[in-house]
């Protein structure tokens, strides 16, 4: 039989979207929750919109370059480890080739294959791309997908800004006594549909996912509310 690169029944995955998901998700999410409870958390000791909306459109701009600088930098930590990680390998590789394919060989047959299957396979994927299988084997390192900082950098930052802009529109086109309320809803609404989108995307239950960022959003609403009342009260 044949052995060909196509797959006679492919399959549709979800665990591969995980990296860009999370970054897009939360940060989505979290430029919702956390500009929102900003802006609630001001109006219950002002009603003045101006100082309301200016609270908001800081919230934004503070929260999206904090995402961007903490992305940048985790991502930048694990990408240096990676490089280092591949270094030593590379080195160990070429002083010590019989002892890393030695290595190798033992990792498939922690995995299931024999002993003489496990051999042949280690020294032909030698052969071909040692840094390569020890990588992807010894390290759970993609060489072709090491970690991007600045990829991760601006899908946060541009992730935050767009779910906080949800509620600074809000406060932009409704005024008066609904402005709040208009937050409020807007955030709900918008926590309903990146939770459920999130799920989709990466396989959840989408009720369910709704559900628990609309109660965990709702929550941090509500908390930020209080203490900017007291705080209105006390001051």
């Amino acid at each position: 039989m044949n052995i060909t690169t196509a797959d006679p029944h492919p399959e549709e995955h979800k665990s591969q979207r995980s990296p860009w998901l999370r970054a897009a998700v939360l940060g989505a999410n979290d430029g919702i929750v956390s500009t929102a409870s900003i802006m609630v958390g001001v109006a219950a000791a002002t009603s003045d919109i101006t100082t309301i909306l200016t609270a908001g459109i800081a919230g934004l701009a503070a929260g999206a370059l904090s995402m961007a600088a903490g992305e940048y930098v985790s991502v930048s930590s694990q990408r240096d480890s990676e490089r280092y990680d591949l270094d030593i390998e590379r080195k160990s590789i070429a002083e010590m080739p019989e002892a890393e394919e030695a290595q190798l060989a033992a990792i498939y047959v922690e995995r299931g294959l024999d002993e003489k299957l496990a051999r042949q396979v280690a020294k032909q994927l030698h052969e071909n791309d040692a840094l390569r299988a020890h990588a992807r084997d010894e390290l759970g390192i993609d060489v072709d997908e090491l970690a991007r900082p600045w990829q991760a950098a601006i899908a946060s930052a541009s992730s935050f800004t767009l779910g906080a802009a949800i509620p600074v529109l809000a406060a932009v086109f409704v005024h008066g006594d609904w402005a709040t309320e208009a937050i409020v809803v807007s955030a709900l609404a918008a926590l309903l549909i990146t939770g459920a989108i999130g799920a989709y995307i990466g396989g959840g239950h989408r009720v369910l996912a709704a559900v628990r960022v609309l109660l965990g959003g709702g929550l941090a609403m509500a908390i930020t509310g209080l203490i900017g009342h007291l705080i209105g009260i006390a001051v």
